[in-house]
């Protein structure tokens, strides 16, 4: 059986000449199944969680699973990610490198150019494909985010969804994060809808259920068929929404600040083992202040997010350890492979100084106040908000070293505890292995120890030669060279090489700052001897020139060679599809018409409405007092809502959570077939206002001023929706989903230049 040819060729069926089946003997079925003995693979992966945050790696926070898969288990003290979510993920799930998938940064900002594109190219297939044509079952769970924005609709294509990529199973969400509390989710390509409003319900606990759930059946249908699964938490991204009880938990753990927390978790770290003996913390990042320097209010904010986010760590490893119970109770343990990576990067910054409680009022350009989040630190962590915390707390999350998330060219945004736990497969138990390895490593050696090759040829498809290197050598020798040699790092600009033990660097734009500090060609860089400086507190830059300029040739000879050129060091603009090059679903259409059953429509499936001038117009049969939504998109934390109640025409808009208009009728819309207009004449610029009047049948029934409007987003996890209001609700006025009392014949959205309208 050629396993290296996918999907493996049936042989030629033989021809009979019997007449009688009776007289005739019956040739042996073929079925591809997994190599004898095949491990169960487990593939563990949190969000935006920092080296020193899990107890297993000395942090701060309790993790009890994290610690007992490492117990009987090993430690990976030098595994490094990309700096970045998406990029992580489809070089986990693939084996090859991040710009080699088209991934050089999360898929909403794709562009047109090679290594930035969204598109995972046929010369690449994933892992779980690869494990599903040699025998495997697969499913993933949880946060997927590789699939590009412009195929999230029911227009598909679905090749780049989950179940079109080697999945038998998905149950999460596609986008780049969701609300614990109130998920975006899907089951296969179907939108679906959990019972959120159950008690207890969170969306990490509910995808649990759902991974034992098949993993079981799975179990008891085919137990003798190995299966693969991708466990990937929403969590610990923001929002860091957590049951109250593990939030209470770390009450008062964090008055000391981050900066004893980071001392705290360098010395637990040395006492475990997980950093050599004479490491140093790395100076932290000029702009985040010394604890003993904050004022009072500061400090109660920023203590209790750290609190919120602790209790938000536990929770998610917690629920892992249902998924470890399971296998052990049914004898699978033994012979599965866990690879619990803590960490799809370092932890986030993107919170910025003093953290925000609706992160949608950072995608839209709007800065919060601390008088604005000490007015809701009691509901930190709750369905009301949509919290983030300081960069303080990214840092000391990330100690030893400097840096955070996004920053590919320091170790604080790339290097992630990993533990690895296979009984069946490794003698070694609790020990630290000090190899250099690299995300693209995770696949080739889950092959490995499947007895799987990575494939030369799928569907036709010469595939090109697998970036990864397996990390098994390691397994049972904690002395063994190591067998990645080099290893480039680049995100927004932010950009590295490592190669044999030495690390050359550049800091192009720490994750607050508005620009970059200065154009590419004129980045500074930095040297380390990581070898030697485990922190990267030691620049050699001045005194080892050539060894520099060595290490940056190497960087533009790999960079070449991967598609990371040319270097592309825009954010926000590039959530534009227009200025970053990449397919609109809408393709600049200033015209949509929707009917009824149209619903959680992806914003970026749908058309703009952003700093225009607008109009709805519905087409309606409306009952007496009719109630409910017509027309809707966005949420609690931002968006709008064409609705009625109690026989009213409404327009309501909630501009990033902080601030809300209405625009109501004067009176009741008579019953009977009715055209419903919302006419919205914009001010011009960006998150401008404009007069929003009401008209029924063509007459004027309401207007009202809308001062201010949402510039860039409505949020990653919320929808359009056509009769009803999915997801959380743009408005308290009406009561969550509540569905529209009358028939909606069709809703006609329009969008004009703010100069027609003015």
């Amino acid at each position: 059986m050629d396993r290296t040819v996918l999907p493996i060729r049936e042989p030629d069926a033989p021809t009979f000449t019997e007449l009688d089946a009776r007289n005739a003997k019956a040739p042996e079925r073929f079925e591809v199944k997994a190599p004898k003995g095949a491990p169960n693979v487990l593939v563990v992966l949190i969000d935006d969680i920092g080296f020193g945050h899990s107890s297993a790696f000395g942090g701060p926070i309790h993790m009890p699973t994290v610690e007992r898969l490492a117990a009987n288990g090993l430690k990976y003290n030098r595994f490094h990610t990309t700096a970045l979510c998406s990029p992580t993920r489809t070089a986990i799930l693939t084996g090859y490198n991040h710009h080699s998938n088209n991934a050089g940064a999360i898929m909403e900002v794709a562009t047109a150019f090679p290594g930035n594109t969204g598109i995972r190219p046929q010369t690449i297939t994933p892992m779980a494909e690869v494990l599903r044509m040699n025998g495997y079952s697969t499913a993933a769970f949880g946060k997927y985010h590789e699939t590009p924005p412009w195929e999230g609709s029911v227009s598909g294509p679905y090749d780049r969804w989950p179940t079109h990529s080697g999945f038998d199973k998905f149950y999460g969400f596609i986008g780049g994060e969701t609300n614990q509390w109130h998920p975006m989710v899907y089951d296969g390509t179907t939108r679906v809808y959990p019972k959120v409003d159950d008690p207890g319900y969170h969306f990490t606990n509910d995808m649990t259920d759902q991974a034992l759930a098949w993993m079981n059946t799975q179990q008891s249908l085919t137990p003798d068929k190995p299966f693969m699964m991708y466990f990937a938490t929403g969590a610990t991204h923001a929002p860091h929404h957590a049951p109250k009880e593990y939030i209470d938990k770390y009450k008062g753990r964090f008055a000391q600040g981050w900066d004893k927390v980071r001392e705290e978790t360098l010395a637990r770290q040395k006492q475990l083992g997980v950093v050599p003996a004479n490491t140093v913390l790395a100076p932290k990042p000029a702009d985040i202040k010394d604890w003993d320097k904050l004022t009072a209010d500061e400090k109660h904010l920023f203590e209790r997010q750290m609190e919120v986010f602790a209790g938000f760590a536990e929770h998610t490893d917690v629920q892992v350890g249902r998924l470890i119970d399971a296998l052990e109770a049914r004898g699978e343990l033994e012979n599965t492979i866990i690879l619990y990576i803590v960490g799809d990067n370092g932890s986030s910054a993107e919170g910025g100084m003093i953290g925000m409680f609706n992160e949608n009022t950072y995608f839209n350009g709007v800065q919060e106040t601390l008088d604005m989040q000490l007015s809701r630190i009691d509901k930190l962590g709750t369905e009301h908000t949509y919290n983030h915390f300081a960069a303080g707390w990214a840092v000391a999350g990330n100690a030893p070293f400097t840096w955070t998330k996004q920053v590919a060219s320091n170790f604080g945004g790339t290097r992630n505890g990993m533990v690895v736990h296979w009984p069946a497969g490794i003698k070694a138990k609790g020990e630290v292995r000090s190899q250099f390895h690299h995300v693209v490593d995770v696949a080739p050696t889950i092959f490995a120890a499947a007895g799987v090759p990575a494939p030369r040829m799928v569907n036709g498809i010469e595939q090109r030669p697998i970036e990864g290197v397996q990390m098994n050598y390691s397994f049972d020798d904690a002395t063994a060279a190591d067998t990645r040699k080099t290893q480039y790092f680049e995100m927004i600009g932010n950009r590295a090489i490592y190669h044999e033990g030495w690390f050359a660097a550049t800091i192009h734009k720490a994750p607050w700052e508005a620009a970059p500090r200065r154009p590419l060609a004129e980045d500074v860089w930095e040297l380390y001897n990581v070898n030697e400086d485990f922190s990267q507190a030691h620049d050699l830059a001045s005194k080892e020139p050539a060894k520099l300029e060595e290490l940056k040739k190497k960087f533009l000879e790999e960079a070449v060679k991967y598609h990371v050129l040319p270097l592309d060091d825009r954010s926000i603009e590039r959530f534009d599809p227009v200025i970053a090059g990449r397919p609109d679903l809408m393709n600049g259409r200033t015209k949509l018409v929707l009917y009824a059953g149209a619903k959680g429509i992806p914003e970026n499936a749908f058309i703009n409405v952003k700093n225009a001038s607008l109009k709805f117009t519905a087409e309606v049969e409306v009952p007496a007092k009719a109630s409910g939504v017509i027309l809707a998109q966005g949420g609690d934390f931002g968006g709008w809502s064409f609705y009625m109640l109690d026989g009213y025409l409404h327009y309501t808009y909630n501009w990033v959570g902080l601030e809300s208009y209405t625009v109501r009728s004067t009176s009741r819309v008579e019953p009977g077939k009715r055209t419903l207009v919302f006419d919205f004449a914009y001010d011009g610029g960006r998150g401008g206002g404009g007069k929003g009047t009401l008209l029924v049948d063509g007459n004027k029934v309401g207007e009202g001023r809308i001062e201010k409007t949402n510039s860039n987003t409505f949020g990653i996890d919320e929808s359009a929706d056509v009769g009803t209001d999915e997801n959380t609700p743009v408005t308290l006025a009406y009561a969550k989903r509540e569905a529209f009392t009358g028939r909606i014949g069709s809703v006609t959205v329009e969008t004009f230049p703010a100069a027609a309208k003015m």
